[in-house]
């Protein structure tokens, strides 16, 4: 008989409930439809669960136990169900008065989790995770009384909550077109049946299922849906759950905002992730953030092109529609800018970025991939597709291709193949574009990364860049260097050399003098070898970039693939007026 929750089982319970959940990642993943088909409920609320594993401690109370639990559950939640989840456990955590905790204290506490749970939600939504949590308060409530055995009471809350679970396909009608119950509610049983489960002693392995259910088809992702799942931490003091939330009501829906006024963790489903940000910085300091994609996730997981999956970082440019067309996977890479971490091209757009590159006191620096976050792209992907062909910006430029080789060994039984493009921007862009056009004519994924491999020493690029003042406060460039330059007018042409390496390719005294040098190395190619596709980007210099398609076409008598702006990343070294032109030779 337990009549009471000592500080010990407080914390096995929580430890088994989270492996229950870890453990069915898989099947919850395979049954989500709401409120988006993107196929990751369970990677989500999973993320929360290790977060619980590997961040909280067995306290020397409940108290500190359970505020240990609760903070790691806001690190580690990601996703509408998971900050859902965080927040009713913060919820459990702050009412927390006596140790140990009797059956009345337990039933109370849940019901304050799930008035937290709740409140922390913009539009609830019946049906889902919620129904669930409120149902198990309420069978407590019902059953308790009378009784001080309370794994007798919980087992009676768990077996109710089974019928309450097959219930939610009646209430929301995405969940009865597909035949599903609601992916976060099923995550919330498992939870709860193995909270309870610990008070009998019992303890599993953390493998996930062998066979996990068919994933549920989806049709269309409706035009109506907003896109990007947005999810901010941050930490400061006095800050505003409500502030928070009138602050960002305007861009978007599924708005989730719980924690306390030291941690909050937002979520938000929205079309304008930097707005988002924009908003959220004046609050708190940002420390961790994620945008994810969600349409994209929807059609991997409904309308995948291609049993091979092709990734690049955000430094690769390529027009936003071909990706989009072609199911390309951008890893956008992270830019500080004011001590706060940006997503290139997602949180941070250049039209904004142009704006400030004056005016910074600090100037502006990219960041390594988090690991994590790479992790849990190859576990997202790997889900899907039979191969994954990342190419990364040079290795010799930057830390994101070493962290992607890093990543592949969390997964040992998993094709994935790596290659350093030994190039950036549009040159990078132009091999993305080939193993592109490789993966849709039916090429093996062995076969890409070989052609890769050989193409890459075939492509180049170079870049004229108009004044040296950006590569000096970037710290490209040393400002000794750049006052010289300044003073001669210096305007040199930027290139790579074979290993990756960035190079003064050429000088020139004059912009005009520049562009020569360019085309006369253009003309030199197309001479000897042949130029097999060629394409330009800019920093906020469309003129320029018109003025070489003129020159260009007519030299080479074939048009650029694409013309585009460029990364923040690579504006931020070479400023504004850059232009830049890419090729790769037939020979």
């Amino acid at each position: 008989m337990n009549y009471q929750i000592t500080n010990e089982h407080i914390y096995k319970s929580f430890i088994l409930g989270a492996k229950y959940v870890i453990r069915e990642k898989d099947q919850l993943n395979a049954i989500n439809v709401f409120p988006v088909a993107d196929g990751d409920t369970g990677s989500n609320l999973a993320s929360l669960m290790k977060s619980i594993l590997l961040k909280s401690k067995l306290g020397k109370n409940i108290h500190e136990t359970l505020t240990s639990i609760s903070n790691a559950a806001l690190f580690g939640a990601r996703g509408n169900s998971g900050i859902i989840f965080a927040e009713y456990i913060h919820g459990f955590t702050s009412s927390i008065d006596n140790d140990p905790l009797t059956l009345s204290d337990f039933v109370k506490s849940m019901r304050v989790a799930t008035s937290k749970a709740y409140a922390s939600i913009e539009k609830p939504v019946e049906g889902t995770m919620i129904t669930l949590m409120r149902r198990f308060s309420e069978v407590l409530e019902s059953v308790y009384q009378g009784s001080k055995d309370i794994l007798s009471v919980l087992q009676k809350a768990v077996e109710s909550l089974k019928t309450d679970l097959l219930k939610t396909k009646e209430q929301l009608n995405v969940l009865k077109d597909s035949d599903v119950v609601d992916a976060g509610a099923k995550g919330y049983y498992h939870f709860i049946t193995g909270f309870t489960n610990a008070f009998l002693g019992e303890d599993i392995d953390i493998t996930t299922q062998d066979v996990p259910e068919a994933h549920i088809h989806v049709e269309s992702f409706s035009p109506d849906q907003t896109r990007y799942c947005t999810e901010v931490l941050i930490e400061g003091k006095n800050m505003s759950l409500d502030e928070v939330r009138k602050r960002l009501h305007p861009l978007g829906d599924s708005m989730v905002v719980a924690g306390h006024e030291s941690l909050i963790r937002i979520h938000i489903h929205s079309n304008s992730p930097e707005k988002v940000f924009e908003q959220i910085e004046p609050i708190g300091t940002i420390v961790d953030q994620k945008v994810d994609d969600m349409k994209r996730q929807f059609e991997v997981a409904n309308h995948q092109k291609s049993k091979i999956a092709l990734v690049t970082d955000s430094i690769a440019d390529l027009p936003m529609r071909y990706i989009e067309d072609n199911q390309i996977h951008v890893f956008n890479l992270s830019v500080v800018i004011n001590e706060v971490t940006h997503f290139d091209k997602l949180t941070i757009k250049n039209d904004r970025f142009y704006g400030m590159m004056d005016t910074l006191q600090t100037y502006p620096k990219s960041a390594a991939p988090n690991p994590k976050s790479v992790e849990n792209l190859y576990s997202f992907l790997s889900t899907y597709y039979e191969d994954i062909i990342v190419l990364t910006v040079s290795s010799k430029m930057s830390g994101t291709h070493n962290t992607f080789v890093q990543a592949k060994s969390a997964f040992p039984n998993k094709n994935i193949y790596v290659v350093d493009s030994i190039q950036n921007s549009a040159a990078q862009g132009l091999l993305v574009y080939e193993a592109n056009e490789l993966i849709k004519a039916g090429v093996s994924a062995t076969d890409v990364v070989s052609k890769l491999e050989d193409l890459k020493h075939k492509t180049k690029i170079l870049v004229s860049v108009k004044t040296l003042k950006y590569m000096v406060r970037s710290g490209r460039i040393k400002k000794a260097v750049g006052i010289a330059g300044k003073i001669l007018n210096l305007k040199p042409v930027i290139s790579i050399d074979g290993e990756g390496n960035g190079i003064i390719f050429d000088k020139a005294f004059s912009q005009k003098k520049s562009d020569q040098k360019i085309f006369k190395h253009i003309q030199e190619v197309v001479s000897k070898f042949g130029i097999k596709s060629y394409s330009l980007v800019h920093v906020n210099a469309p003129e320029r970039a018109i003025y070489y398609e003129s020159v260009l076409t007519k030299m080479t008598g074939i048009k650029p693939l694409y013309t585009s702006d460029i990364s923040t990343i690579i504006a931020m070294n070479s400023g504004i007026g850059t232009v830049a032109v890419a090729y790769t030779r037939k020979d």
